[in-house]
């Protein structure tokens, strides 16, 4: 997994436009915030507490019954079903209780000069009536695939979806409505969703997908799959260590009344409402979602098993971080940007550019620096010693002969590979080619390792995207044009990098299914 830093979350003064959010925010798949957005909604003022709300919802609703989560641990309400449990609760009683709540906080709040509660002091734990532990959570308002679900249809002509969704076809239309504060487990949503804030305050922490190994969600197999296990607030930081990181990769947000965010589907989310907070989400399917048929489920479940569990545990296996210092002692004057010249022009490590011709004729070892040399040499000593073992090795040169195929860190040549970027590599090459043929011959056909043979199509990834089509070119007809059959070479490249791949594959079903894996017959214990 990629330890960057999220993407930042977006916050817009200006409501966009439906062609504006189609391409420019919603494939991005980074949340959003649409400041004041919804204040043209008649339950912007209909519904406010302070205005009379809770009496028009009141006459609104009628005496309907509606259905809401119960939690022995409110304030918090935990997605799991063993955590709490649908009830059927009378909406006029409900709002009763919220009235309730409203004189409580007018007689609290007489006589101060700041009329705002501040926003999610530390919540009590001792709610003791009942009342204090219902909230009123995804009571639908519209349900495309359940129709006879909908509770609440009375209060569609109160709200409208904002005209960035014009597009859409939504899946729901939601009331969540709570008396007293409220926290909601961390979880993520299959679908995309926009939090509308009708009245009150919501706090917002948000993670991406990609903080996933940090938040410890439940098993995929079970009722409550997008929720976590960890408890955010208070991590058992002995059961679960990897939260120590979950702080990296969330971003906090408070939401008023009049504001919408916009969730991608899959973003980790926990919401945290202050006293008598009602707002309305809309969900909608992504346009993947949306197009996802039975016939191509195999297809997708191979990508997204390759993608995000294969390829991460590939980087581990690499053991990145620690070769880093080492790549930084030695390509200390190598910052890409003394290099990285763009697409169509190559400058070698001193900012001369060389390109066609040039390309053709750099042979001469003196065109190397310092650091090329040493790792040239390095090599050349390194496959020397494994095809022809010396009768008098040295114990540090004996020692590095003790290879893990699999590991960047404990093979000496893949760690050289690794510590020299992309054109100081090429011209390494380009040298061996041209004076020590056979050497590179032997590196490729016989003691390349899985991880080296890995590490080194990694580097030619970053090469190409350095040259042009017609350096590119040349550089692969002469490194090939080493090999008396060239498609040899390329074959022990592909062997060791699907040899790395598939020692990624048993380290995953191992380490995350109990499963064990030997060529194509994996079985279970």
């Amino acid at each position: 997994m990629s330890s960057s830093s999220p993407p930042s979350i977006s916050i817009l003064e200006k409501t966009p436009t439906d062609e504006e959010f189609v391409t420019q925010i919603e494939p991005r798949k980074v949340p959003a915030v649409f400041s004041g957005c919804i204040k043209n909604w008649k339950a912007f003022l209909d519904w406010n507490p302070a205005n009379g709300g809770l009496d028009y919802l009141k006459e609104k609703v009628g005496l309907s019954t509606v259905e809401a989560m119960l939690s022995p641990q409110a304030p918090i309400f935990y997605g799991d079903i063993r955590s709490h449990e649908r009830v059927s609760v009378s909406f006029s009683t409900f709002i009763g209780h919220c009235k309730a709540v409203l004189k409580e906080r007018c007689v609290a709040e007489d006589g101060s000069s700041d009329s705002r509660k501040p926003i999610l002091a530390d919540i009590p734990t001792d709610q003791s009536d009942l009342q204090g532990q219902i909230y009123l959570a995804q009571v639908p308002i519209v349900n495309v695939d359940c129709e006879e679900k909908v509770q609440l249809n009375c209060l569609k002509e109160d709200i409208e979806a904002p005209p960035f969704l014009a597009s859409k076809t939504l899946a729901s239309v939601n009331l969540w409505m709570n008396s007293t504060q409220s926290r909601s487990s961390t979880h993520y949503d299959p679908h995309h969703n926009l939090l509308c804030i009708v009245s009150g305050c919501k706090q917002v922490v948000l993670w991406p997908p990609s903080a996933s190994p940090f938040l410890y969600p439940l098993p995929i197999y079970g009722e409550a799959s997008n929720h976590c296990a960890v408890d955010i607030q208070k991590p058992d930081f002995c059961a679960y260590p990897r939260a120590k990181r979950s702080d990296d990769f969330s971003q906090k947000i408070i939401l008023h009344a009049g504001d919408a965010l916009f969730i991608p589907e899959g973003w980790y989310h926990q919401v945290d409402s202050e006293d008598l907070t009602i707002a309305v989400n809309f969900w909608w399917r992504s346009d993947m979602m949306s197009g996802l048929s039975e016939h191509m489920d195999s297809y997708y479940l191979r990508r997204i098993l390759k993608r995000f569990f294969i390829f991460p545990k590939m980087n581990e296996m690499l053991n990145l971080a620690s070769v880093a210092n080492d790549e930084t002692k030695c390509n200390k004057n190598d910052h890409p940007s003394s290099w990285n010249a763009g697409k169509g022009e190559n400058l070698d490590l001193v900012g001369k550019p060389f390109v066609g011709e040039n390309l053709k004729q750099m042979s001469l070892l003196h065109e190397l620096d310092s650091v090329a040399i040493s790792a040239l040499h390095e090599l050349i000593s390194l496959v020397h010693d494994r095809v022809k073992p010396s009768q008098h090795i040295d114990s540090t040169k004996a020692d590095n002969m003790k290879v893990d195929l699999y590991n960047v860190s404990d093979d000496p040549i893949a760690k050289v590979l690794w510590t020299l970027e992309p054109l100081r590599l090429q011209r390494v090459l380009f040298i061996m080619a041209n004076n020590f043929p056979r050497t590179l011959e032997a590196l490729i056909l016989h003691v390349l390792s899985p991880v080296a043979a890995e590490v080194l199509t990694r580097k030619f990834e970053q090469m190409d995207e350095l040259i042009n089509e017609e350096d590119r070119n040349e550089f692969y007809k002469i490194l090939y044009g080493v090999f008396e059959n060239q498609f040899a070479a390329m074959d022990a490249l592909l062997n060791g990098k699907e040899s790395f791949a598939r020692k990624a594959f048993k380290n995953v079903l191992e380490q995350n299914l109990g499963v064990h894996f030997e060529g194509s017959n994996p079985s279970v214990e």
